[in-house]
């Protein structure tokens, strides 16, 4: 009998740093577009089942180098391999038709752990 595994409770940090505030229009709207590429890419990780989202955008202006972060994700994860590829996205999706890959535009930290139970 196989034994069902307990999922990871993920928190995926995500901060903007310099580089993102100054990129031309053009480039901003390609970091955009690898942005919810990678944000769609955790989705569908198999296993995967993101239980929310939070942008810290409208009370935390400029760049995150640490906590506070710019944005976060919450996420359930089978394993730390796939913590592991969610945040290889960051280091592998290209910004655009250039060089660069997100990382350049913005880091991200996972904190692993176990859902909160709370006994009767």
């Amino acid at each position: 009998m196989s034994e069902k595994m307990t999922p990871l409770r993920t928190l995926f940090c995500i901060g903007v740093n310099q580089n993102f505030f100054d990129a031309t229009p053009e480039e901003a709207k390609d970091v955009w577009g690898a942005f919810s590429a990678m944000m769609k890419g955790i989705e569908k990780l198999p296993g995967v089942n993101v239980l929310g989202n939070m942008d810290d955008d409208r009370i935390m202006v400029g760049p995150s180098l640490a906590a506070p972060w710019t944005t976060y994700v919450l996420a359930d994860v089978p394993d730390i391999e796939t913590v592991t590829a969610a945040c290889n996205q960051f280091r592998t999706l290209p910004v655009g038709d250039g060089p660069y890959k997100l990382w350049k535009y913005c880091r991200v930290e996972a904190r692993v752990g176990r859902a909160l139970v709370i006994p009767d």
